[in-house]
């Protein structure tokens, strides 16, 4: 990563702070009823986090979307946004700035993007090869909300910081002041050259809590650019496995954490279970066949139907599809016999027939309504994401 990529990156920090500021450019409360836990491994123990139904709901919303928000679908965003209303009329801990909850350390989880965002902005917010973090701590000499980027372990990371003051119950005043780099490999920190002394007002901002769950794990802000933040202070097994996928670091990891984590809470035996899955990672490269890789399930998207049918869909180009089904049949706990024998290139009402054929043994790792987890031909591990309707 060179000196202007790390610079640019400062935009991405712009969590509900003006973007002009960076160089380029009454709710009732309701207490619903838990349920149920998720498991989030510690370093010594494993943590359990509780989220209510409504909570619950965006966390699953929110499964699937890459970049924070950045690469998904309108269908994705409909979900999160009635997700995150139905949370804004709850109101969940009232007051949430006089709260002690809302001190800390907060991952930026997702964020619409504002039409005043600079393109530069627009580019980083969805890389996720780094994370964003915003730290709150609002009792103490000197008040602070900080906004981070942190570009990996080895690098280091861009601190920009703003005194803060309490408006009312949900707003938060800020005006940034300092910001600076922390490199692993410098003795010293680097000064951000930003002279927030003579932007006057553009240095100026805030930032409403519109929801603070009475666990203290998750947030959701408004900033006066009209943008949409999710927050979390710990993000649940699952979501530790797409951040991994989408960076690309630590996915072996991620799936032994949330198959053992499955195994131990007890719940009941995973079944392959019908709809549309599309695939997000598999463990092995794939090769220059394209047919191949569609034959053995490294591309595209997968439907499973209640009557043991199984489809492979993969989209090639120009409208032209890659289509494969076949059946299965449960021969054991978690494991499937797959036999794929039916393939064709189909283009609207036509379809080109393929001789081409497939049998293996599917065995599910993990499996929820939303995300799975298994191991298939040639021992390939898969995680597959569902996208159509839940039922």
């Amino acid at each position: 990563m060179n000196t202007a990529t790390i610079i640019m990156a400062l935009n991405v920090v712009n969590l509900g702070f003006q973007p002009s500021i960076l160089p380029s450019s009454p709710s009732s409360f309701v207490s619903p009823k838990p349920l149920k836990d998720r498991f989030v491994p510690g370093c010594s123990r494993v943590e359990q986090i509780s989220f209510t139904e409504s909570e619950n709901s965006l966390i699953e919303a929110l499964l699937g979307i890459q970049g924070r928000g950045r690469s998904s679908s309108p269908q994705q965003l409909n979900a999160v946004e009635r997700a995150v209303q139905v949370l804004e009329r709850l109101g969940g801990v009232p007051d949430p700035t006089n709260s002690n909850l809302i001190e800390g350390r907060w991952q930026l989880i997702f964020t619409t993007r504002p039409g005043a965002a600079s393109p530069i902005q627009r580019t980083f917010v969805g890389v996720d090869f780094f994370s964003v973090f915003q730290e709150v701590y609002l009792r103490t000499n000197d008040p602070r909300v900080c906004n981070i980027v942190s570009f990996s372990d080895a690098i280091g990371e861009l601190k920009v910081e703003a005194a803060a003051s309490i408006e009312d119950g949900k707003r938060i005043l800020f005006r940034f002041d300092r910001a600076a780099f922390s490199f692993k490999f410098l003795p010293f920190k680097v000064p951000y050259p930003v002279p927030f002394k003579l932007l006057g007002d553009e240095a100026k901002g805030w930032l409403d809590t519109t929801y603070l769950s009475n666990s203290g794990n998750l947030r959701i802000s408004r900033g006066n650019k009209g943008t949409t933040f999710v927050l979390q202070k710990q993000t649940e097994p699952r979501q530790k496995l797409l951040t991994a996928i989408s960076s690309g670091k630590g996915i072996n990891e991620a799936i032994d954490e949330l198959i053992s984590l499955k195994q131990n809470s007890g719940q009941e035996e995973p079944e392959l279970e019908e709809g549309e899955w599309q695939m997000l990672w598999n463990s092995q490269t794939v090769t220059d066949s394209w047919i191949e890789n569609a034959v053995n399930g490294l591309m595209g998207k997968q439907i499973i139907r209640k009557d043991g049918r199984i489809k492979v869909l993969v989209d090639i180009l120009l409208g032209l599809k890659f289509s494969m089904t076949g059946n299965f049949v449960k021969t054991g706990s978690r494991l499937y016999d797959v036999t794929m024998d039916d393939a064709a290139i189909i283009g609207g009402p036509f379809g080109y027939p393929l001789e081409v054929k497939n049998n293996f043994i599917l065995e599910l790792l993990y499996s929820d309504e939303k995300l799975r987890v298994s191991r298939g031909y040639n021992n390939i591990l898969f995680v597959h994401v569902r996208t159509d309707a839940l039922r």
